[in-house]
């Protein structure tokens, strides 16, 4: 199944957001966009254009930004809230909490340049530990999507799900490679179907999973790869059914593995059929300015570490 993926071109995610927002902003009247004067980076300027009177620009006030979003929803919109990962959780996790989760509201916090691909603006905007903070908000579903594809799919699907929604994506330019696959919320989706090993992984890092995956088959180990886009609620029976047979597994995410998506695929392990996990993510750390490229080699992230983990948890299978 590896040698079938294809490339279809390359985009940054978040313009993924932008373009399923705008389709959005075409089909369904009752979607309202907010943001917190990030307007261009997380593109909205069409959905802008055609529905200006469905725009709320709240400045950089990001909790109020927060609250006028449930308090939407009690008139029955759909509100959007946009702005960078680190400000959408990390500066208002009590607005969140209080306003949004604890009621149940039907909000949608649409988070850009998460993770430490955001580059070059460094550790104080390079978030690391959203994935943790937002699911343990109880009713809190967080996606992470892999490609601009697969992010104008989910930006599409959240309007329709009922329920507050945490979607994380990014800043950089990344292969397309998901065109033609089906999207849908809680459901994981299989790259590949191998017998020796599992890797799971979730947003930037499903693309590095595939390259790991291409080096590891040509080594002659056969490798399942699965894309873990929705954080929570976790597709457990996919998980246990992937681990059962391989008996052994990778988590890649572009997050600290406190919290992250590794620790959920190992607490499922754990609960129903323990096995050797090895987790590819930073390490308890704060990011640093570079480019991309640069920071998830050094943070460990690169097609190569996943490699490395792999070897590491077959060695360790009995």
């Amino acid at each position: 199944m590896l040698k079938d993926i294809q490339v279809t071109g390359k985009k940054d995610t978040r313009s993924g957001f932008g373009d399923g927002i705008t389709e959005l902003g075409r089909t369904n009247p009752d979607v309202v966009a907010l943001t917190a004067d990030l307007a261009g980076s997380l593109k909205l300027g069409t959905f802008i254009k055609e529905n200006p009177d469905r725009y709320i620009q709240c400045g950089i006030a990001e909790a109020n930004m927060i609250g006028i979003a449930a308090g939407l929803t009690i008139g029955g919109k759909i509100p959007f809230t946009t702005t960078f990962a680190n400000f959408s959780t990390g500066r208002v996790y009590d607005q969140i909490r209080q306003s949004v989760a604890y009621s149940g509201k039907n909000v949608k916090i649409c988070a850009s340049h998460a993770g430490l691909t955001l580059g070059e603006d460094g550790a104080t905007h390079q978030i690391l530990e959203d994935i943790g903070m937002m699911k343990m908000l109880p009713g809190m579903t967080v996606i992470v999507p892999c490609d601009y594809e697969q992010t104008r799919l989910a930006t599409l699907a959240i309007a329709g799900y009922e329920g507050p929604v945490y979607l994380r994506f990014g800043r950089p330019v990344w292969p397309i490679f998901t065109e033609g696959r089906p999207f849908e919320i809680g459901k994981a989706q299989f790259f590949n179907r191998g017998t020796d090993l599992s890797i799971f992984a979730c947003g930037h890092l499903v693309w590095n999973a595939i390259e790991a995956g291409k080096a590891l088959e040509a080594e002659g180990i056969s490798v399942e790869i699965v894309n873990i886009h929705t954080i929570k609620p976790l597709d457990e029976t996919a998980v246990l059914e992937s681990i059962r047979k391989t008996g052994c597994a990778v988590t890649a995410e572009e997050h600290n593995v406190l919290g992250g998506l590794g620790e959920s695929i190992a607490r499922v392990a754990g609960q129903h059929h323990p096995i050797p996990v090895e987790m590819v993510g930073t390490q308890d750390t704060f990011g640093e300015s570079g480019t991309p490229t640069q920071l998830l080699e050094k943070y460990g992230l690169s097609a190569s570490h996943i490699i490395a983990a792999a070897k590491k948890a077959l060695s360790r299978k009995k």
